[in-house]
């Protein structure tokens, strides 16, 4: 600070000489002190300007040609518009949204917006604009190629945020790692609001405001954890997900789901499936029966990467969170096996291990599932090259933006079997 010093004397100093020479130019005489102004401002309390914040979009139908724009108005709901165009364009398109308020024990949220621009054209960058008449605001995202076997698409993985100077890290990291993540594959825990006392729930606009750098720019496909259920009857709270429903919106109609915490997409060469570790999933539930009628439904000759996404992990070797995801692993992962499942991306641990693609076979120390595990954060790039191979690499925080602390290459399960016993080709 001492370095600026001089400077800021010499610009204070240089300021008051040119409000001198202007005063001596137009002839007004100064005694003593300077001039008092006639001029009083209105008295009036100072009003926020009613700025938009918590700007995050995901995809919104099944076939990545529709957009999800959700942003929260604190003072007054302002316009309810999204104003969108296509780079190197003058015509600009509108779409009009809904706007929704929800309580929180004693919290009161702003007015949260959530718009659909429908018809996007594949593999097309839009910018688009919020706050219209009031405090516009302009971001951008760029839309996915058509949907096919051999189209190279990159995404991100990131799961149990949080807002603390890790979380900082592990979302600059992602930022600036080389290979550029076209969209964020989020496995749960956003906000831990529930971390606080009666599940604070301006911490959800605090995260908002945090990831809008990111997830104002690309989509991240979102999935529920434990911390979004806020389930706390000691303080009349007891609808679970009531504020992450509010907040965030999934597409899950585009694929017959009955609730917004598991659905799926279509997104370039993959197909997606989300699925809820904290809603009920055992035979005749809702979502026992979606993801039967679902997994029959993928065709892989157009998208043949099948990906799954959930909370709790299914092999965790780690004593934090210790075969908590078992009882949803003895329901699906016999399905899995069948429909020939790539990969699945889980959270809930906050270490990180790769296991290898086989069933439960408990050894100890380091169970023989486990092929790499360590207690660090960071995020991970999943770089689909074409139908049959793919690019994981997992990037810990304390290493630099193009390190892989851990990688494999993926040999896709329908059209580059692999035996694996030997590890040969089939």
């Amino acid at each position: 600070m001492a370095a600026f010093q001089p400077h800021t004397k010499l610009s204070f100093i240089f300021c008051v000489f040119l409000v001198q020479s202007l005063i001596l130019k137009q002839g007004v005489s100064v005694n003593g002190g300077g001039i008092t102004s006639k001029f009083v401002r209105k008295v009036e309390k100072a009003i926020d300007m009613p700025l938009e914040s918590d700007v995050h979009i995901t995809q919104g139908d099944h076939e990545g040609r529709a957009v999800i724009v959700s942003w929260v108005t604190m003072e007054e709901p302002g316009s309810k518009k999204v104003i969108y165009w296509k780079v190197n364009s003058k015509e600009k398109k509108s779409a009009s949204g809904k706007v929704n308020k929800y309580k929180y024990y004693n919290y009161t949220s702003g007015y949260i917006h959530h718009c659909t621009i429908k018809h996007l054209e594949y593999d097309t960058k839009y910018y688009y604009q919020v706050g219209i008449g009031q405090s516009p605001r302009t971001f951008w995202f760029s839309t996915p190629p058509k949907v096919g076997p051999d189209v190279p698409y990159t995404f991100g993985l990131i799961g149990d945020l949080g807002q603390s100077y890790d979380s900082n890290a592990t979302l600059t990291h992602y930022e600036k790692n080389p290979t550029k993540g076209q969209t964020v594959l989020f496995v749960g825990d956003l906000s831990y609001a529930d971390n606080y006392p009666n599940h604070d729930n301006t911490r959800w606009d605090t995260w908002g405001r945090f990831v809008e750098r990111s997830t104002a720019y690309q989509p991240w496909i979102w999935t529920v954890g434990n911390h979004e259920i806020d389930f706390a009857p000691e303080i009349g709270e007891t609808r679970p997900f009531k504020p992450f429903k509010n907040r965030y919106r999934t597409p899950y109609k585009a694929s017959n789901s009955t609730a917004p915490f598991w659905y799926s997409i279509k997104r370039g060469p993959a197909y997606i499936i989300v699925l809820s570790s904290y809603s009920a999933y055992g035979k005749y539930t809702p979502q026992y029966k979606w993801l039967e009628d679902e997994l029959p439904k993928v065709d892989r000759t157009e998208t043949p990467w099948l990906i799954v996404l959930l909370h709790s992990p299914w092999y965790n070797s780690y004593n934090y969170h210790y075969m908590e995801g078992e009882t949803m692993r003895v329901m699906y992962e016999p399905w899995f096996v069948q429909y020939k499942v790539d990969v699945v991306f889980a959270g809930h641990v906050h270490a990180y291990e790769r296991s290898g693609p086989r069933l439960l076979v408990m050894t100890e120390p380091q169970p023989d599932y486990s092929a790499f595990r360590e207690a660090s954060f960071g995020h991970a790039i999943f770089d689909i090259k074409n139908r049959t191979h793919a690019y994981y690499s997992w990037h810990r925080n304390q290493d630099g933006y193009a390190v892989n602390a851990d990688s494999m290459w993926f040999f896709n399960r329908c059209w580059h079997p692999v035996d694996e016993s030997t590890g040969v080709d089939v």
